[in-house]
């Protein structure tokens, strides 16, 4: 028997080589894909690669499976066919995910991996409601395809969910991928037309339709070229859009609707549910399900940085940024949260703050108030609330009552007198206290407060209800001071510093005296507070140095050995013109400047020591002395007599009043100062003596001159001139050396001597040099009083 064999050799016709040919296409845009990946860095190189990597798979499994079906039979639609399909089919779908990871990785595309996941099941949402609604379209009873419906071929099925969904995914990066979308958009489209064509490709060899398999294979090569084309700008800046949820839900109802519908109309017709409408509608299912819960974990998240958003803002609106205590909002809102418990309300002002911004700068009083929040947290009791309500005033609410915060309120005022070390240097501040624990706390306290600022600062006030008549009196006093000197309302009186022990008038002081039409006489205490606050201190001042020195020339040309002290306002010291306008006034009514004191508190002194230095050396470069007031009243130290360039030391009068020592010695420290005076080489003054034993006291322990009630109240000019012309001595008595230029061989009163490195002192004139004057004979020495004492005459 004769068996005969025969080989069957298929010969490619031209569409299939035609197809091959397209396919090859796509390998160029494969190798850019490549290259733009390695070029690119981040986020952008790992999206850019996982698009080469797609391109790539799907590129090889359709060559490959492409080149078996034409040198083989496999494309006959046989056994074989199905496996070569399921194979490509296997290989594409593995290179059409990679492709779509690569598109969700693009910058632009999501705003992170959980942004990603929230696309994905979206585009999921629109895949299925798509394949369900196609499955409607082709399976029976709608049967749309007829006889081209591809069931007998299974190798379909996976190329063609994951067409809908890169469909779905592009539909969904249309909507929320952030401006420029227009490039990611293009990527996704350029996905989903290849994972259209890797479907067609598999269906195409699985049933042998060789102008499918051609017009699909073209697809595939356009699709990636558009990837890569497209993908040359996916990475350039964006700007992002839209917020934490994005919302706008229409992407995934109206999917959801058509499902329903389609199902509707399935069922209506007669068919049935089969395996792959089960499919569509489980995916449907489980992705919305999904995406709700994603979308309730978004919510919860975004409500928790909401709250974490509000609360710190809340905090920035009720705490001041510099102290980081609270401010007037967050001291109203512990005010209402406290109710009707019992409580009290400390108000605090700087005293003499502004002058450090003034002349130390914005930064070193930042430093201060911050110190002075920080002391004020320190001092709290559990419940307290500290607040700077604006610029250097402060507040405390605490929980008590009155009495406690009284109590409180001078322990506040002790700390916050203690030196601020700033810059290497001290900075000294006192404070003024309000306290109120009735009635509108705010407002009360700030009452109490004003009116410890108007009673000499550095006290604490207790609210009181008078008060509020006190400060419409203050407010009168204010607008009716501005036209004082024009309405001729002001007044000098002069009050005589006298030798000791003869008692004779050797100077006097210009006290200030202010009359009303209305208001009748007021007092300066009450006054000269109104002034500097209001900033008429540097005109009234001028005007009483004017007066003043003129009163002082027509003395001296009526022959009257005398000299005049007037008081220093502390802004009139910190004015950088004031000393020449001294030396223009002297000049102008040819008053000699040794005949003129100046005065400057002891407050003053402590505001800032380097700058009053160098103020007071100026002043007394025109020839003037200047005279240091209140010694003793608890700011000066010896460092700051030994640098200060001052000429006469004013005992205050608290000093000079102190009652009997346990040792008997009446006033014992009177004796000390007079003594550190002599030692400085500084004349020194008593003032406030009011009694013939208070005199005898000073007379003791060596002091030559003396001021107060006991040799005589402010009087007017005429009245002062009278005195003169009663005591004038039979001979005249020798002037006083000018303090223009010190002798040719000895050095100034009060020189500053540089003893070494960082060591000053002043050379001591004691009285046993030959220019200080004999006991008996009276010292030609002149002061003025504070602004605070101006009202002892």
């Amino acid at each position: 028997m004769k068996i005969r064999q025969s080989v069957c050799v298929h010969s490619p016709s031209g569409m299939e080589l035609a197809g091959l040919a397209g396919l090859l296409a796509a390998v160029p845009a494969v190798a850019l894909l490549g290259r733009s990946g390695r070029r690119h860095t981040g986020v952008a190189r790992r999206a850019h690669l996982l698009l080469a990597a797609g391109g790539a798979l799907v590129t090889g499994a359709a060559l490959a499976g492409l080149a078996t079906a034409l040198l083989t039979a496999h494309h006959d639609g046989g056994s074989g066919g199905k496996t070569l399909a399921t194979l490509m089919a296997i290989g594409m779908a593995s290179g059409t995910l990679t492709l779509l990871a690569g598109t969700v990785a693009l910058p632009g595309a999501a705003r992170g991996p959980a942004a990603a996941l929230r696309h994905v099941l979206d585009g999921l949402v629109i895949a299925a409601s798509v394949w369900f609604v196609g499955w409607v379209l082709v399976a029976r009873p709608t049967h749309l395809l007829g006889g081209a419906t591809p069931y007998r071929c299974a190798a379909v099925i996976l190329p063609a969910v994951l067409a809908v969904i890169a469909l779905g995914l592009t539909g969904v990066l249309a909507l929320h991928a952030h401006r420029p979308r227009r490039h990611t958009v293009r990527v996704g489209l350029g996905v989903s037309l290849t994972a259209i064509a890797s479907a067609g490709v598999s269906s195409g060899i699985c049933r042998r339709g060789d102008e499918q398999v051609l017009t699909s294979v073209l697809l595939l090569s356009a699709g990636l070229i558009l990837v890569a084309w497209a993908v040359r700008a996916a990475d350039r800046p964006v700007r992002v859009t839209g917020d934490v949820l994005e919302r706008g839900g229409a992407y995934a109802v109206v999917p959801m609707l058509l499902v329903v519908a389609a199902l509707g109309y399935h069922l209506s017709r007669g068919g049935t549910l089969d395996v792959y409408g089960y499919f569509g509608i489980s995916v449907e299912g489980l992705a919305l399900v999904a995406r709700q819960y994603l979308a309730l974990d978004d919510v919860r998240r975004y409500t928790v940085q909401l709250r974490q958003r509000e609360k710190h803002f809340r905090d920035l609106a009720h705490t001041d940024p510099l102290t980081g205590l609270a401010n007037r909002r967050g001291l109203q809102l512990a005010l209402r949260e406290a109710g009707e418990t019992q409580k009290a309300l400390i108000g605090i002002d700087m005293d003499g703050f502004k002058t450090v911004n003034d002349l130390r700068g914005h930064d070193v009083g930042d430093a201060v108030l911050a110190e002075v929040g920080a002391r004020l947290s320190r001092n709290l009791l559990d419940g307290d609330v500290a607040a700077r309500l604006g610029g250097d005033e402060f507040a405390v609410l605490m929980h008590g009552d009155a009495e406690e915060a009284v109590l409180a309120a001078h322990r506040l005022l002790a700390v916050l007198g203690e030196p601020y070390e700033v810059d290497g240097g001290q900075i000294y501040l006192s404070a003024s206290v309000g306290v109120a624990s009735t009635g509108e706390l705010l407002h009360d306290a700030d009452l109490a407060l004003r009116y410890a600022k108007q009673r000499g600062k550095n006290r604490v006030e207790r609210y009181q209800a008078g008060y509020d008549e006190l400060l419409r009196r203050r407010g009168t006093l204010t607008g009716e001071l501005r036209h004082a000197i024009d309405r001729d309302q002001l007044r000098l009186v002069f009050q005589p510093v006298v030798a000791l022990p003869s008692m004779r008038p050797v100077g006097a002081e210009a006290l200030l005296r202010w009359t009303h039409p209305e208001l009748g006489a007021v007092r300066p205490d009450e006054f000269i507070p109104v002034a500097e606050e209001s900033g008429l201190i540097n005109r009234i001042g001028a005007w009483v140095l004017e007066n003043a020195c003129r009163q002082l020339a027509d003395w001296l040309a009526d022959g009257h050995d005398i000299w005049m002290s007037v008081n220093l306002s502390p802004k009139e010291l910190h004015n950088a013109d004031y000393a020449a306008q001294v030396a223009d006034i002297l000049a102008e009514l040819g008053v000699p400047p040794q005949r003129l004191v100046l005065e400057v508190t002891e407050h003053a002194v402590a505001t800032d020591m380097e700058e009053l230095v160098r103020r007071l050396a100026e002043l007394r470069e025109t020839g003037v002395r200047i005279a240091l007031d209140d010694f003793g009243a608890g700011y000066s130290s010896l460092t700051q007599l030994r640098t200060l360039p001052v000429d006469i030391l004013k005992i205050d009068h608290a000093l000079v009043a102190e009652p009997e020592s346990r040792t008997g010695t009446a006033a014992p420290l009177v004796d000390v100062v007079v003594r550190l005076g002599h030692r400085l080489g500084l004349e020194v003054l008593a003032e406030g003596i009011g009694t013939p034993a208070q005199r005898e006291v000073v007379e003791e322990a060596g002091c030559r001159l003396g001021q107060g009630s006991l040799f005589g109240w402010g009087v007017p000019a005429e009245h002062f001139e009278s005195r003169l012309e009663s005591l004038r001595p039979v001979g005249p008595r020798p002037l006083p050396a000018v303090r223009s230029g010190p002798p040719a061989n000895a050095p100034a009163r009060s020189q500053v001597v540089r003893l070494g490195p960082g060591m000053r002192q002043l050379r001591a004139l004691l009285p046993t040099d030959p220019e200080f004057l004999a006991p008996a004979v009276d010292q030609n020495v002149g002061s003025v009083d504070s602004g605070r004492e101006m009202g002892q005459g």
